[in-house]
């Protein structure tokens, strides 16, 4: 390629594209490298470089200064210490002859050059839109093909719409409006590309914004989103102004509000409830109208057990599980709702075990441990630290009371010695399997304490708990569960 050539293609293109000639050039530079990397080793690592001004350019080889004596050591990549007169480490870099490009390597340095070119294009409208990534955009669909919509969003801005990102049952044709989530996502091998989607809880919230204009003035504050596109979401709203009701204005005169974002979602149901910093009071919001009769937190693995009347069963659960499962990712813990009488039922077992551990650990009859049980003391850190008054109505000696509180103190401290002593192991155990402490967290807040609990998983199951591929899901459970078959 002539200088004259070179120049007359920059000015044309970086004309014709909007784009500055400082990329053109740099898009020539890797395309002439490219193409003359035929006449070298496949290793060897090339560099052109044309004068802005002239349009001559010049070849240049690098080599890493290395030892010889290391295995390593490639003659095509690596050049030793004396040869170069630099340190080890140091590239050494060396002008080579041009190569005068045929047919062929003509062809290859303009599909390069085309390449990132494209690229080029393609960044400078992703950096248009920055500012509205996760925003609502609209535009009109260009073309339909059987994975994909591309919706031309501005003249000069396409945007590619995924078939799994639209709500189940919806339709699209050539020059149909549409509106949808942008999300401006990196595609290995194709960098940065404007990806739309309408079945992401953002498109509720956006939706909102919109018809709400107490979100806007952040009078209203929309907390949370649990959504299964096209048939039903849950949103939690608050304000900090104690005159405005979040829920009856985002509903709206006659429900009006509320009725133009199901619309636009094709019928989705909505269901807007008041956010509440205690997530158990956040539970019986997101539940509501089914009655909760009590709930038992575990802040340790982040789920509650929710206990409701059988009336109410069917009706917290809702169709296919789906009201106690949007409740569920909307407040961010493990929900298992039961009956009154399973509450009930476990209570009573987990009293009958604990009456045990008082009979045997702190010396006492039948009788006074279950006086002891009947003072709602769940625990031996509860009897430890309990009012000696509270057990003079049936034991009459101080020096017995002292004596069954100092030997509840002692059963507390084994049993918390014993809990982290069996956190460890099953760190430990997690940690053989080549995991890292915050895959091991994320395991436990699910959970997944040890190798017995991870072996029983699916390969999905993991997979939606942990960032893996299928192969290493696979094998991860198959060597949870090795300790099995010895």
């Amino acid at each position: 390629m002539q200088s004259n050539e070179i120049l007359t293609v920059v000015d044309s293109v970086s004309t014709e594209k909007g784009l500055d000639k400082d990329i053109i050039f740099k898009a020539i530079e890797v395309a002439i490298a490219s193409a003359s990397q035929r006449h070298f080793h496949e290793d060897a690592d090339l560099m052109v470089k044309i004068d802005r001004d002239t349009g001559e350019y010049s070849t240049h080889r690098n080599w890493i200064v290395f030892d010889k004596e290391d295995e390593e050591f490639h003659h095509e990549t690596h050049v030793t210490s004396d040869d170069s007169k630099l340190k080890i480490g140091e590239t050494y870099t060396l002008k080579q002859d041009n190569i005068s490009f045929g047919r062929i390597e003509t062809q290859a340095a303009r599909q390069v050059m085309l390449q990132k070119v494209r690229e080029a294009e393609r960044e400078k409208v992703v950096d248009q839109f920055k500012s509205q990534n996760n925003k609502l955009v609209s535009g009109s669909v260009k073309r339909v093909t059987r994975d994909n919509i591309i919706v031309d969003i501005t003249p000069e801005a396409e945007a590619l719409l995924p078939r799994d990102r639209l709500m189940p049952g919806e339709i699209y044709k050539i020059n149909d409006r549409i509106r949808a989530i942008l999300q401006i996502t990196e595609i290995e091998g194709r960098g940065p590309q404007l990806l739309l989607n309408r079945s992401c809880p953002e498109m509720v919230t956006e939706l909102f914004s919109i018809e709400v204009p107490e979100i806007n003035e952040d009078v209203i504050e929309i907390r949370g989103v649990a959504r299964d596109a096209g048939s039903r979401s849950k949103i939690a709203v608050k304000t900090n102004d104690g005159r405005i009701d979040p829920v009856g204005a985002c509903v709206g005169m006659r429900g009006s509000r509320v009725q133009a974002v199901s619309s636009e979602l094709g019928n989705e149901r909505i269901d807007i409830i008041i956010y509440d910093d205690n997530p158990a009071q956040l539970v019986i919001n997101a539940l509501s109208p089914a009655k909760v009769e009590s709930i038992v937190m575990d802040e340790d693995s982040r789920s509650m057990e929710i206990a409701v009347n059988e009336d109410n069963l069917a009706l917290a659960i809702g169709s296919r599980g789906q009201n106690i499962r949007l409740a569920s990712k909307l407040v961010g813990w493990d929900l298992n709702i039961i009956s009154n009488e399973e509450a009930e039922a476990k209570i009573k077992v987990d009293e009958t075990e604990f009456l045990a551990k008082i009979i045997d650990s702190l010396e006492v009859t039948d009788e006074v441990g279950e006086q002891i049980l009947t003072l709602g003391l769940g625990s031996f850190d509860d009897v430890a630290y309990a009012n000696n008054s509270i057990f003079k109505s049936f034991i009459e000696s101080e020096d017995e009371i002292n004596r069954i509180k100092s030997a509840a103190e002692d059963a507390a401290l084994l049993e918390a010695m014993g809990a982290v002593s069996e956190e460890e192991d099953n760190i430990e155990s997690l940690t053989d399997l080549n995991l890292d402490d915050e895959n091991i967290q994320k395991l436990s807040n699910k959970g997944i304490k040890n190798k017995d609990d991870l072996a029983e998983l699916s390969i999905d199951e993991l997979k939606d708990i942990i960032d893996i591929s299928n192969d290493e899901a696979s094998s991860m459970i198959m060597k949870a569960r090795e300790h099995w078959f010895k």
